[in-house]
């Protein structure tokens, strides 16, 4: 799957969250967020080689349930799930490298 450009119109439930079969990368953040702006090369580059992992960007912020459920702080926030459950977290991710290698966590077995 494609990296998404754009932030989801609705966010999904937890519950659809949970229910997530297969690798799936969460972007939390913001449009107008400069250090989502300048993660979005470094997360492209690290799921070009991960093309079945889902990639759902989350437009994050005050009141938003799915964030808060996440215990999401800065932006961006990148949650690694595998079979909806996490496996691993990056905060303001600065370098391809541990984007990569979350991923080949995530993705490892499919």
């Amino acid at each position: 799957m494609p990296m998404n450009e754009d932030y989801a119109a609705t966010e999904p439930a937890r519950a659809e969250v949970d229910a997530l079969d297969g690798p799936t990368l969460l972007e939390f953040g913001s449009p107008t967020c400069g250090h989502c702006r300048v993660a979005q090369a470094l997360i492209a580059a690290a799921l070009a080689n991960h093309p079945r992992v889902r990639h759902i960007k989350i437009a994050d912020g005050s009141g938003r349930p799915l964030g808060r459920s996440f215990r999401v702080k800065l932006w961006p926030t990148l949650v690694f799930l595998r079979n909806g459950r996490e496996s691993a977290r990056l905060v303001r991710p600065d370098a391809v490298g541990a984007i990569r290698a979350a991923l080949d966590e995530i993705d490892s077995e499919y």
